[in-house]
């Protein structure tokens, strides 16, 4: 399974690249699916056809499919009702109808990840074209599914579950049922589709294409999205330049808008794999537009961000974990080890990493920021680390 995510800033047209990577693949033979979080039927308007809840059929080969976060919402709080029966008649609480149901802030985020999943368990495709929201809520969702699966294992630890041992005794002294098998039956539900997703987000086949127009605006989201990826272990796979102005006169009033793109253009080449596409002159509508775009083929993903840890034990006594981060800057950087987590901040963005396990029985010795790669260096703690010769 090849998964391709598309993001880019606001009105960038990332909606028309990525009908555009999906109908080339499509044209190509490849069984392929696009999925979109907008509300407005974007997507549809590009393709030609309209989209919706249900997956249809956008041409030879083509599906699209644009989930509807208020029906997933309302089918899972009718579910969660349902289990959770004995408790709200315990505590008295009204039912919600599914009419009064709305959904909350990140269903929509919630809806497309599970959808994404869904996807790719079903082996229907072989190609998923994934419309992710603007940046920089793409990076906020694609960090969702490890945040979430955190704050579950924080609340319900796994070992609590030996608690439910008591529920028959303290049913009985209380008097009324107790809620402990279905939250931790919930809990583990929800922890299993999260590591489903995660492990979509995380395939060795799953890479991100940005989309952006050349110029200051899209220069700097370009920049804070490099990072963004980066603290998540990822990198984009390609930058595509979308509406390239054509050449014009120098007296042209395209002269200074052309200036500012060929400027971005030039900063680009030096740092991502750049491809421009044109402007078309119009917003593309329908199969010949999106062809006209000529956006880069699918090809295999690239290989995987590696955080590799060095032993330089004999020659400084360290192990040094190796983490890029282009585009970090020393001053908006910040490391705190917690336990056997790292919590690392880069900018706007955070991450709290788990360390691995030959660095636990470390105490972290260091930081550097060279090149864009971020070298912290830990020493073994002489209490935990083995010994040899006794």
């Amino acid at each position: 399974m090849r998964t391709i995510l598309i993001t880019g800033p606001g009105g960038s047209g990332r909606t028309s690249v990525a009908a555009a990577t999906a109908l080339d693949a499509a044209r190509e033979g490849t069984r392929t699916l696009v999925l979109s979080a907008d509300r407005a039927d974007t997507l549809g308007s590009t393709l030609g056809c309209a989209t919706g809840a249900v997956p249809v059929e956008a041409g030879e080969n083509l599906t699209a499919w644009r989930p509807d976060a208020a029906e997933r919402f309302r089918d899972d709080l009718t579910a969660f009702q349902s289990r959770a029966a004995n408790v709200l008649d315990l505590l008295g609480a009204a039912r919600l109808d599914a009419e009064e149901v709305t959904p909350l802030p990140g269903a929509e985020e919630l809806s497309l990840l599970r959808a994404l999943r869904d996807a790719a368990l079903s082996e229907r495709y072989e190609l998923l074209v994934v419309d992710l929201p603007p940046l920089p809520q793409a990076l906020a969702l694609l960090a969702l599914p490890e945040e979430l699966r955190r704050y579950l294992r924080r609340l319900l630890p796994p070992e609590r579950q030996a608690a439910r041992a008591l529920r028959p005794v303290l049913g009985r002294l209380a008097g009324v049922p107790m809620p402990a098998d279905w939250l931790y039956e919930t809990a583990g539900r929800w922890d299993l589709e999260l590591a489903a997703v995660e492990a979509v987000l995380a395939d060795a086949g799953t890479s991100v294409r940005l989309v952006a127009e050349p110029g200051p605006a899209g220069a700097e989201a370009v920049r804070d999205a490099t990072l963004g990826l980066a603290l998540r272990g990822l990198r984009p796979e390609v930058l595509i330049a979308n509406r390239v102005l054509p050449e014009a006169p120098a007296d042209s009033w395209l002269a200074g808008p052309l200036a500012q793109q060929r400027k971005a253009l030039d900063e680009w080449e030096g740092e991502h794999a750049v491809r421009p596409v044109a402007h078309l002159g119009r917003d593309p509508q329908g199969a010949d537009d999106l062809a006209a775009l000529a956006v880069p083929p699918v090809t295999p993903a690239p290989a995987p961000v590696e955080w590799p840890v060095t032993d330089r034990l004999a020659e400084d006594g360290v192990l040094v974990w190796r983490l890029p981060l282009p585009g970090a800057v020393r001053e908006g950087l910040d490391l705190i080890r917690r336990g056997d987590e790292l919590v690392v901040s880069a900018g706007q963005f955070h991450r709290i990493v788990p360390l691995p396990s030959a660095l636990r029985r470390c105490t972290v010795a260091g930081a550097a920021l060279r090149d864009g790669v971020l070298d912290v260096r830990f020493a073994p703690d002489p209490a935990l680390w083995p010994t040899t010769g006794r």
